[in-house]
């Protein structure tokens, strides 16, 4: 697996967790409000940062420290070898999850089947049929609700997140997001903070951004559809 980066320790990115964080090279989709871009631009030329070597090393030594593994991106699961990390991973004796942004259905199949992911993290951006163009041309709608069913029924742990921005993401957004989701464990609304983006000059046009005063009316909307819902 390509790995662009390593995080050592994390106490937010993984539930009830301490954990590392690897970062995989590449991504599907062209989110403006992507905080890796350094992950996402020419995915399919990057070259790792860290080889399967250090990685491993460094998580042999981690072993009293940290308790899990968060495989992030990019998009995980473009990578060929991503079921292979994460069996590699277990093996190590921590728990594993995945960060996704669901538009590859059956490769978080196929993890879940082999039982090698303890705990997925979707990324809803929008609603599914809002995706293309902005955030993914010819984007398939289906394939997002596939992987939304494919977690809620059959996953150990998961959440869904919606970075609140604008002009993705509205009040209506987010009803008929949770409308979707509806039951979910875990919904997480995420503050955007536009800094280090991908498209920084997208934002210009939209200087009016949620504030936290915003994303607890939008938290309102979301909480009688879902089991929990949180702003992180």
């Amino acid at each position: 697996m390509k790995f662009g980066g390593l995080q050592k320790n994390s106490l937010l990115d993984y539930p009830g967790k301490i954990c590392a964080i690897l970062f995989a090279c590449g991504c599907n989709f062209t989110c403006p409000f992507c905080h890796n871009p350094q992950l996402v631009r020419n995915w399919n030329k990057s070259t790792a940062v860290f080889d399967d070597k250090k990685v491993y090393a460094f998580l042999k030594d981690r072993r009293d420290f940290i308790e899990g593994v968060v495989i992030s991106g990019g998009e995980p699961t473009l990578q060929e070898d991503l079921a292979a990390v994460c069996r590699r991973i277990k093996a190590l004796g921590f728990a594993v999850k995945v960060d996704t942004n669901g538009s590859r259905p059956k490769v978080i199949r196929r993890l879940i089947d082999q039982n090698l992911v303890d705990y997925f993290a979707m990324d809803i951006k929008a609603l599914p049929v809002d995706y293309d163009p902005l955030i993914q041309k010819h984007c398939r709608p289906e394939d997002l609700e596939e992987s939304i069913r494919i977690i809620m029924d059959s996953a150990p742990a998961y959440e869904f997140k919606t970075t609140c921005v604008r002009p993705l993401v509205s009040e209506s957004t987010i009803v008929e997001i949770s409308r979707l989701i509806r039951g979910a464990r875990l919904y997480v609304l995420q503050q955007f903070h536009n800094t280090g983006v991908l498209e920084p000059d997208f934002f210009e046009k939209f200087p009016d951004q949620y504030r936290r005063q915003d994303l607890l009316k939008l938290k309102a909307l979301a909480e009688p559809l879902v089991q929990v819902c949180r702003i992180r």
